[in-house]
């Protein structure tokens, strides 16, 4: 190993030392060294709720150091393996401020401004699509940024993904109005590309303000984007969906974008098996056909 990569490594692991985390370093080390070496796959889709294996998570200490993994009701039942992938997190400046005292969603929508030019997605954008839907829902979606119906309609979640959102919103007994929708973005990339960093780095704030604000039960992340905004990561989703965290005070659960399902109808199974699991912690019972 090369100097600069071994000083990295030490700070990392001093680091984790101040924040209690060496135990679980040490104890990972130990578990690896007794497993056997034909593990398999770090990762395969859930087969049902009950057989889902557990991801081992460390999440956003830098942001918050008091947040926990919540664990799953199935994973009492589940022997967890030794060689659990490991969500690698950023070590860099937090996108998390603290709680800003009486914020409601209508002044974070005034602070943001109605002819808003923070970032270059100002640019090509028609109107700013802020969110909708129940300032005090117990569930908020999260989604990427806004497509070009969004961009014309100036709501989240209103084109042909949308809609598919709308009828998971319905299948779990609810209605839109009843959840929160917004985007990590708030006007629409270019060509419906992803949000660049820089544009995330503007404007997450305003995101990490309106869930503040709402306080939901749960906290439902729509793919990727939204995914690894909120949990300070580069790790892809299928490493860490359907998994609990703490987020906050709110329960956090990533699955796919409505958007990936309608590429792959084959993975509405596994999206649905993790409503099912948001249900449950809501209390929810799935609508009746």
């Amino acid at each position: 190993m090369d100097q600069s990569k071994r000083v990295r490594m030490e700070a990392w692991f001093r680091y984790s030392d101040e924040l209690g985390l060496g135990p679980y370093y040490r104890d990972r080390a130990a578990a690896q060294g007794t497993s056997s070496a034909g593990s398999g796959s770090q990762w395969q889709p859930a087969m049902s709720t009950a057989a889902t294996e557990p991801v081992s998570r460390v999440i956003a200490a830098a942001a918050t150091p008091q947040r926990s993994p919540i664990q799953n009701p199935a994973d009492s039942a589940v022997q967890k393996t030794a060689a659990q992938p490991v969500i690698q997190l950023s070590t860099g400046p937090s996108l998390f401020d603290e709680r800003i005292e009486g914020d409601t969603l209508d002044r974070i929508r005034d602070a943001i401004g109605a002819n808003c030019t923070r970032c270059k997605l100002h640019k090509g954008r028609t109107k700013i699509v802020y969110g909708v839907g129940n300032p005090r829902a117990e569930l908020v979606f999260v989604g990427e940024g806004p497509g070009h119906d969004e961009d014309i309609q100036g709501e989240p979640f209103v084109g042909r993904a949308g809609k598919l959102l709308t009828q998971m919103i319905e299948a779990m007994g609810l209605g839109r109005e009843d959840v929160y929708i917004c985007n990590v973005v708030k006007c629409r990339p270019p060509e419906n590309r992803l949000p660049e960093k820089d544009e995330i780095a503007t404007c997450s704030p305003f995101l990490m303000r309106q869930l503040a604000a709402i306080q939901p039960k749960v906290i439902c992340a729509l793919g990727s984007c939204a995914s690894q905004t909120l949990l300070q990561t580069t790790q892809g989703i299928s490493r860490f969906r359907g998994e609990w965290f703490d987020f906050r005070g709110s329960q956090f659960i990533a699955t796919y974008h409505p958007a990936y399902l309608l590429r792959n109808p084959s993975a509405k199974g596994e999206v649905w098996k993790d409503l099912q699991k948001v249900m449950a912690v809501l209390g929810l019972k799935p609508k009746r056909k």
